[in-house]
């Protein structure tokens, strides 16, 4: 990934756009990874005995997710909020692999 020029640095809007945009591509190349993962899973989950959408795991993983936001400085309710988007969307792409629970 293309090292980051730190918000402080920057001299002009340009600069910080740019860097804006360098951060929002990384961000997308995180979220095809992580889609890896959940495709994955799909396959790793008929041989568990698992659901697609396992509600406990759902709660566990946006309360890491808001923990780990306040610990570094975001708002924990935004990040519960785009990843419960996210883990929507996953657990979409699992059912397509697995059929409905």
């Amino acid at each position: 990934m293309p090292t980051l020029t730190p918000p402080q640095d920057c001299q002009s809007m340009q600069e910080l756009r740019a860097q804006i945009d360098k951060l929002d591509r990384q961000l997308i190349e995180m979220l095809v990874t992580r889609a890896g993962y959940i495709d994955r899973a799909s396959l790793l989950k008929p041989g568990e005995g698992l659901p697609a959408r396992i509600p406990e795991r759902v709660e566990e993983v946006v309360q890491r997710v808001r923990a780990s936001s306040g610990e570094l400085g975001m708002d924990p309710d935004l990040a519960e909020r785009l990843w419960r988007i996210l883990i929507d969307w996953s657990i979409a792409r699992e059912e397509r692999v697995l059929g409905p629970d």
